[in-house]
């Protein structure tokens, strides 16, 4: 998705949830002043690592039920937090779509085991930007939510799951299978607004099924 495309949802999730949009750049900011010894990546080898098919994992409660009920094919594409429980399944992610939530040493270890990283800086996550950024020893994308430039992408999507499906849908992938993803049922934290957590998902909805290109199949278990 580019970014013309993307920038209308982008303002209308900014008005739906109160973003600020200066404070996302300024995190992004931090995030690229922070990996600039990282081994960073383009476009190039996003697009050759995505095949025809991938797996999108959502940390969604039925995850490992989704797994087990089909083997997740062609590349496997794990959405931030969902990185701890889908590497206790024995499954090793290609890529990771991460914001910095979850258990983020898992997401450190996948990336240390090669994993590609795609991650998300904006106004939320300033201070996990500021402790785990450099701890990323494996190839790494920086992404915005909002506007991008120089080294840093968006190819559309908010939360890490649909971020992740964007991400497969703008390299290439036709067929993208679903594994652990609920839009009725936020899996909540500590101090996670449930409404707040459910009007991300209705975006995360919008966005995978109302915002799919024609040829684009979405296939769940």
């Amino acid at each position: 998705m580019d970014y013309a495309e993307w920038e209308p949802v982008y303002l209308e999730i900014v008005k739906d949830l109160g973003l600020d949009i200066g404070e996302d750049e300024n995190s992004v900011r931090v995030l690229k002043a922070l990996t600039l010894n990282s081994d960073l990546v383009m476009d190039d080898v996003l697009a050759e690592i995505m095949g025809n098919e991938a797996t999108v994992f959502g940390d969604a409660g039925s995850l490992e039920k989704d797994i087990g009920k089909a083997e997740p094919r062609g590349t496997l594409i794990s959405a931030g937090s969902a990185t701890e429980r889908v590497v206790e399944a024995g499954i090793g992610p290609d890529i990771v779509v991460t914001d910095l939530d979850g258990n983020v040493d898992y997401q450190i270890e996948a990336s240390g085991s090669g994993a590609l990283t795609l991650i998300l800086a904006h106004g939320d996550n300033y201070d996990a930007v500021v402790r785990y950024a450099r701890e990323f020893k494996g190839p790494l994308v920086l992404t915005t939510q909002s506007r991008p430039f120089g080294t840093v992408a968006n190819y559309g999507g908010f939360t890490d799951g649909d971020r992740a499906v964007c991400t497969a849908r703008h390299f290439g992938a036709v067929k993208i299978f679903l594994q652990g993803f609920d839009f009725d049922k936020p899996r909540l934290r500590a101090g996670d607004d449930p409404d707040r957590s459910k009007r991300k998902l209705e975006w995360a909805r919008r966005i995978i099924y109302d915002m799919n290109p024609p040829g684009i199949e979405i296939v769940v278990p």
